[in-house]
């Protein structure tokens, strides 16, 4: 209970902390503006618990009497709903509503006041009943409360007035009854069925949330039914104040004439809240979000559960950006990084509107919705797999295979349920072919392999290769898979010129979470880039320098966001330089640098400004010769690609009127800069052994995945490898 409504005058009162009204309150939805019909035997005018908020249209709707009736039952109901906040007494549900007391009793009819048994004894007819409900309506009444009942059914013209009312958009609550019956009287159900949903018939639980003995039940018809705190409830008033004997005992009073108002005080509430709202959709939100007692759903004793404030208080069904139809639940990821932002979702708050069903708003920050790559196992994806590796080559020709060397079936050709001998293509892995096509021209192709290795491939670069460190060539900072590439060089006199292009297809960095489809899967959107890339010798230098463009289908940078946000991907401009050096023999220095700059493809909910450079860089020396003619020794220290500056500006909703059901924006920077940075350094050698091939490396990355507060990754590895 939040500090500032944990009060005496809260404790007494039986019903608020029961069914979790603060939560509303603390919201500073108390109800206010929001007219609260009472038609009962009247009002003490005088309570100061109704100071101020008592509406000058209440009235005796014959027109004979004053408002004060001959019981207290009237006054008791109203002061369920709606007792003001005034450190004294007891507190109402919606205690800053506005009661419109409606004097029904027919004159004469009343039994007279008797304190200990405050339900009425007074008479009403169907005519004066239906009267009020109309004066009702006609003095803005959002809510009406009629906790009076009988055993008979009711009138056309009452029929009509209920129909009328709640055509008007108001709601109707009316008392289920305290015969302890298992089915409701023609009166509570006839007055239901007349609302068409706009009615809701109030059953009465006691303090353990079970149906009081003396409750109505709703029986064959739970549709229209909810239960609420009706039983002792404190306390009876005299003069204004809580009456107490000369024993010092105070009077509690039950019925589900009290249980009403309790529903009634809750309706108001979500009227302010929502003043769009009809009294029929109130009802539903009070049905939807009822505590679920007794048999599992609608039964026939607790009819659609307990009331639920808080619950009522919470988006119900489809959510979505205010304004925007594509759902997103508020359970979803609404965006999963790259690797290449790292921890950037984890300072982040993007606070917004979503809208429920009801087009109701609510305030909500979508940064716990974000969640990051996962860092990369690079160990893992340098020795985890079994492979083999063949190749062919002529002087005009060559061609390389990467084949799956589990000698399980693998599940594509599984799937497709595939002959053997297809089978076995199936596992290929990889492949590449390299054509000559005459002196000054070369042709390559790959399937599964990256425009980047062929590229290289047909420029002759050699680089040594690491376990862990990556380089900078190539780098994308995307979790991708590459389906096919193709590559053409022109050697033109000194210069070789190399036009590239490849197709694939982006991979989150980490499992999805929705509401439907995508629940622990991976997404996938195409990908494609087209490179140029210039290469000369200049004695014991060789150098390289590239332009790649890569188009990403929905994705940025490889991260992807919900389709909620409406962004339609982004294109990314690489430049790109490698170089290496022969320093002596058998030793050879090497470096790579990409920069990159990305932009948002132009979207509804992205604001100028949208846009990210990133970079990657490499380092690394190299010794071949070192224990036989063959084997090589390398150090390599390198940045993976990683954003250095940049974000999203997205217009979010951040306001909403209810008169149009339109939220209003402001821009929200969603900054895609990591703090943490990854460094690497690797230490590798390869070279026979044993008949075989092999590699060892140890290594250490710093700060792995750009996380700043990631442990050192620190590790060895040893490969060895041979063919039988």
């Amino acid at each position: 209970m939040p500090a500032q409504f944990d009060t005496s005058e809260f404790r007494l009162s039986d019903g608020p902390g029961q069914h979790n009204a603060a939560s509303a309150w603390l919201d500073g939805f108390t109800g206010a503006g929001v007219t609260i019909a009472v038609i009962d035997t009247g009002i003490d005018p005088d309570n100061p618990e109704f100071a101020g908020r008592l509406s000058a249209a209440s009235t005796d709707i014959f027109g004979t009497r004053g408002l004060e009736g001959p019981d207290d039952h009237g006054n008791l109901v109203s002061l369920v709903a709606a007792a003001g906040r005034d450190d004294t007494g007891i507190l109402g549900m919606a205690w800053n509503s506005t009661v419109l007391a409606i004097r029904a009793d027919e004159p004469g009819s009343c039994a007279g006041d008797n304190l200990q048994n405050p339900n009425s004894d007074c008479g009403f007819t169907d005519t004066a009943i239906a009267q009020s409900i109309a004066y009702a309506v006609a003095n803005d009444a959002r809510v009406i409360n009629i906790s009076l009942g009988g055993p008979g059914g009711i009138t056309v013209e009452l029929e009509n007035a209920i129909r009328d009312a709640v055509t008007a958009g108001a709601l109707v609550v009316v008392a289920a009854g305290n015969d302890g019956q298992g089915e409701l009287t023609d009166f509570a159900r006839q007055f239901a069925n007349a609302g068409n949903g706009g009615v809701i018939v109030a059953g009465s639980v006691d303090e353990q949330y079970v149906i009081s003995d003396f409750s109505n039940r709703p029986g064959a018809n739970p549709a229209f039914f909810l239960a609420a705190r009706g039983e002792a409830i404190c306390c009876v008033y005299e003069n204004g104040e809580i009456f107490v004997d000369d024993e010092g005992f105070a009077f509690l009073f039950s019925g589900t004439s009290f249980a009403a108002p309790q529903i009634a005080g809750a309706a108001a509430l979500l009227a302010q809240a929502f003043p769009h709202l009809t009294g029929t959709e109130i009802a539903e939100i009070l049905f939807e979000s009822a505590f679920d007692a007794g048999v599992m759903g609608d039964d026939g004793i607790y009819g659609q559960g307990i009331l639920n404030i808080a619950a009522a208080f919470q988006p119900i069904g489809t959510t979505q950006l205010a304004g925007e139809s594509t759902a997103l639940a508020l359970g979803d990821s609404t965006a999963t990084g790259s690797p290449a932002m790292g921890d950037a979702f984890t300072t982040a708050s993007i606070p917004t509107l979503i809208t429920d069903r009801y087009q109701r708003a609510f305030q909500t920050d979508l940064a716990g919705t974000l969640r990051g790559a996962e860092v990369p196992e690079r160990l893992h994806g340098a020795i985890g797999r079994s492979m083999r590796h063949l190749s062919a080559a002529s002087t005009r020709a060559s061609v390389a295979f990467s084949i799956d060397a589990t000698g399980r079936q693998p599940p594509r050709a599984e799937a497709l349920h595939l002959r053997s001998e297809d089978a076995e293509q199936a596992r290929v892995l990889a492949a590449r072919v390299a054509l000559q096509l005459d002196p000054e021209m070369q042709l390559g192709f790959g399937y599964r392999q990256g425009a980047e290795g062929l590229v290289a491939g047909l420029q002759g670069r050699e680089r040594p290769a690491f376990m862990i460190a990556t380089g900078a060539a190539g780098q994308t900072g995307i979790i991708a898979q590459t389906d096919t590439a193709i590559a053409l060089r022109r050697q033109l006199g000194a210069w070789g010129l190399t036009v590239s292009a490849e197709t694939g297809s982006t991979i989150t960095a980490a499992n999805q979470r929705r509401a439907a489809e995508l629940r622990g899967r991976r997404a996938e959107e195409d990908l494609a880039s087209f490179g140029v890339a210039l290469d000369r010798r200049f004695g014991s230098l060789d150098a390289a320098l590239g332009l790649t463009w890569t188009g990403e289908d929905r994705t940025v940078l490889g991260a992807r966001f919900h389709e909620g946000f409406g962004l339609a991907g982004s294109d990314t401009l690489f430049l790109d330089a490698d170089m290496g050096l022969a320093l002596a023999e058998h030793w050879r220095l090497g470096a790579g640098w990409r920069q990159g700059f990305t932009r948002l493809r132009r979207a509804a909910l992205l604001a100028d400004g949208s846009d990210l450079t990133s970079s990657a860089w490499s380092l690394d020396l190299q010794r071949t010769g070192v224990f036989a003619d063959f084997d090589r020794l390398a150090l390599r220290v390198s940045q993976p690609l990683r954003v250095s500056t940049g974000g999203l500006n997205l217009s979010l909703p951040s306001s909403f009127s209810y008169e149009t059901l339109q939220p209003g924006y402001s821009v929200q920077r969603l900054n895609l800069a990591p703090e943490g940075r990854e460094l690497a350094g690797e230490l590798t050698w390869r070279g026979e052994l044993l008949g075989g091939e092999a590699a060892a490396s140890v290594f250490i990355r710093r700060e792995p995945g750009h996380y700043e507060n990631a442990p050192d990754d620190l590790g060895a590895a040893f490969r060895w490898s041979r063919r039988f």
